[in-house]
């Protein structure tokens, strides 16, 4: 009897114990005293066991264009897409922007693996698509002393020189031949000219066309850098469910191997050649002479104890990336600015009367000119705003879980600041969809720059991921743009009375390449002959 007796006291006990504890419980959380339950993640569409969104990804092509719809439709800044094992957060606000790569860029410093990414960067042993981690460190530090410093910068600006002159003579020779321009081909070309004579010195891989366009080797070459880009992360099947690997289910293996292919190809005879030179073979003197190119910067780096501070292997993985880097957004921005300044003749012609202004007719504006043309960088500007070159910027991956605009980051989401939401977004821009280009300029005293510090929209990113040739990405566009302005007349084809702006359905690009008529405007001495 007196154990019944104790077992039904501390049974009453053991239940006022929990009665007690879920109340101090309760009053704890609704205090804030205690823990809350977890945080939600960022709302997302319904998804599929084990698979997620995936089904909805193969379905809605592009990818990249369903998830902006459903997150306009859902009226959010910030979204969660489930895809296999991977959270896959899209941002298309800028304070939630900001949080990602700024205020927090330490957390999320790295990139998600990849089929392509690996392909690319050579089992990731280069700086800006590499993973987080020591050999990220290391070709960072690379790029950032050695190849894209303030000095390097100065250093190469005759070659910068010599390939926009080649840029007017090119398309002064299209003039005299044709009558018009195709400036998708011009504005390619002109940033894959840059890209490998600041790498290689040389504008072509074999013997070049006298009036300066490229060969099929370069047409090869920029075409397998913008299928490169435009696949690195596309949102492939077998980079979410790494079993299927092999398979090609959506056909992006072939395009990436056909890619490599196309590069090694082009680059390796040149690269094997330089570190011959360059450290083989002690007997030649071009071994003791000074860098030409940014091939011989990296081919010569040392280490403390003398010895080649990167690999043959390293070497050409990080070549590819640079010239992968450079190449799309001045193109893209150029191309887009001047369909829509051909459509509004009045943006030409402001433009046009500030270069008169600032350079005058004399001579061929140069890179000192930029600081004082604001009108051309503002519409640069908003070109890169309106017309982004891809949906979204190069992936981040969560390092560690996080909390983000109230909700739940887990270790290991995808990152996806979307370039398109952000230039487009009507909470933040006054008419989003036209091309105004005066709303960059806040004063007559400010330099415009292209850098979007608070990421209203991206022109290149910030945080320790962000991109590091704000100078050169700078030149190259504002470059691009002043001399197609300054040296010749736009228009439409004859038969045109307008410039069509669709959009092409497969990404961002102008959906038929810009074809214009060109007259040259200036006096016959300042055309490069």
């Amino acid at each position: 009897m007196m154990t019944s007796f104790a077992t039904l006291t501390y049974a009453l006990l053991l239940m006022a114990l929990v009665i007690l504890c879920t109340i101090i419980k309760q009053f704890w959380c609704k205090s804030g005293k205690g823990k809350s339950e977890p945080l939600p993640l960022p709302p997302g569409p319904a998804s599929w066991p084990v698979v997620g969104c995936a089904p909805h990804m193969v379905w809605n092509k592009p990818t990249a264009r369903w998830i902006l719809r459903w997150m306009e439709e859902m009226d959010t800044g910030i979204a969660c897409f489930r895809i296999g094992n991977t959270h896959v957060i899209t941002v298309t606000d800028p304070k939630i922007a900001q949080e990602f790569l700024k205020k927090q860029d330490a957390t999320f410093a790295s990139r998600p693996v990849s089929m392509a990414a690996r392909a690319f960067s050579g089992g990731y042993v280069t700086a800006v698509i590499s993973p987080y981690g020591e050999q990220w460190k290391k070709m960072r530090r690379v790029l950032t002393s050695e190849i894209i410093c303030p000095a390097r910068h100065k250093w190469l600006h005759n070659k910068r020189a010599e390939e926009a002159d080649n840029l007017v003579k090119h398309v002064f020779n299209q003039c005299k031949s044709l009558g018009q321009v195709n400036l998708r081909h011009t504005t390619r070309h002109y940033c894959g000219n840059m890209i490998r004579r600041l790498v290689f010195n040389k504008r072509y891989f074999g013997e070049g066309r006298k009036d300066g366009g490229p060969t099929i080797d370069e047409e090869q070459h920029v075409d397998a850098l913008f299928n490169a880009l435009n696949y690195l992360y596309a949102f492939c099947v077998s980079d979410y469910f790494p079993f299927l690997v092999g398979l090609d289910l959506d056909g992006h293996e072939k395009v990436v191997k056909d890619c490599t292919r196309t590069f090694q190809r082009l680059h390796e005879p040149i690269i094997n050649d330089r570190i011959k030179r360059r450290r083989d073979d002690s007997s030649l003197q071009s071994n003791r002479t000074d860098p030409q190119d940014l091939l011989d910067v990296l081919v010569m780096l040392k280490e403390s104890q003398g010895k080649p501070l990167l690999t043959p292997h390293e070497v050409k993985a990080q070549a590819t990336e640079i010239m992968m880097a450079a190449v799309d957004n001045p193109s893209n921005a150029v191309e887009w600015a001047m369909a829509e300044m051909i459509n509004w003749p009045e943006l030409l012609k402001k433009a046009k009367e500030e270069i008169d202004r600032v350079v005058g007719k004399e001579r061929l504006v140069q890179e000192s000119d930029i600081p004082q043309l604001n009108y051309i960088k503002a519409c640069a500007r908003e070109a890169f705003r309106l017309h982004p070159i891809a949906p979204f910027n190069v992936p981040h991956v969560a390092l560690s879980d996080a909390v983000m605009a109230g909700y739940r980051i887990p270790k290991g989401s995808h990152i996806l600041i979307s370039r398109m939401g952000l230039g487009r977004n009507p909470k933040v821009w006054d008419e989003p969809l036209k091309f105004k280009p005066e709303r960059h300029i806040t004063s007559d005293t400010e330099e415009v720059l292209l850098a979007e510090l608070d990421l209203r929209f991206i022109s290149f990113s910030m945080g320790r991921r962000g991109c590091i040739a704000t100078q050169l990405g700078t030149t190259m566009t504002v470059m691009l743009l002043a001399r197609l302005i300054q040296g010749f007349n736009w228009s439409p084809l004859a038969n045109d009375s307008s410039i069509n702006l669709k959009e092409s359905k497969d990404d961002l690009s102008l959906a038929e390449p810009l074809v214009a008529q060109a007259k040259p405007c200036l006096a016959k001495h300042l055309y490069p002959k």
